[in-house]
């Protein structure tokens, strides 16, 4: 049994459409049954977000998020650029960042919801060392022009 929501969320879900709350809460259900020990974080800004990490450290550790929308719910990776995709449902553009849009039960009863859940679990167990090639810092910037003075 999965524990129930808190009721911060609920009373930020509270404003949005009865059938956007269902898909949120039911998609944080799917996770928190797929990951028993994940810990929530809960956002309010231009949408609502459910974060989930291992570590209490969504930004750092998260694997998955969810957003709801006015009339969706995205199913976000946060590092879903690195995620195996046979199925070709992941999309966004950005670095690392990629998402299944969910806009009805049909969307949120694919078994590929659950197959892409836990390959992403299984990816935050792992570090994230070398898997993207980042942009040199500023400190490293400050530090390569220090040296040519």
């Amino acid at each position: 049994m999965v524990k129930p929501p808190d009721r911060v969320l609920l009373g930020y879900l509270a404003s949005y459409d009865p059938h956007v709350s269902r898909l949120a809460l039911a998609l944080r259900e799917i996770v928190l049954e797929e990951a028993p020990d994940a810990v929530e974080s809960i956002v309010r800004g231009y949408a609502v977000v459910i974060a989930f990490s291992f570590t209490g450290k969504p930004l750092k550790d998260g694997f998955c998020h969810v957003v709801t929308y006015s009339s969706y719910v995205n199913l976000g990776f946060n590092r879903g650029a690195l995620l195996p995709d046979p199925n070709r449902v992941l999309a966004g553009t950005g670095k690392l960042i990629r998402h299944i849009t969910i806009r009805n039960e049909q969307d949120l009863n694919r078994t590929l919801i659950r197959r892409y859940l836990q390959t992403a679990i299984e990816q935050a167990s792992r570090p994230m060392r070398n898997e993207v090639k980042r942009a040199p810092g500023a400190a490293a910037v400050r530090a390569r022009r220090s040296k040519r003075a």
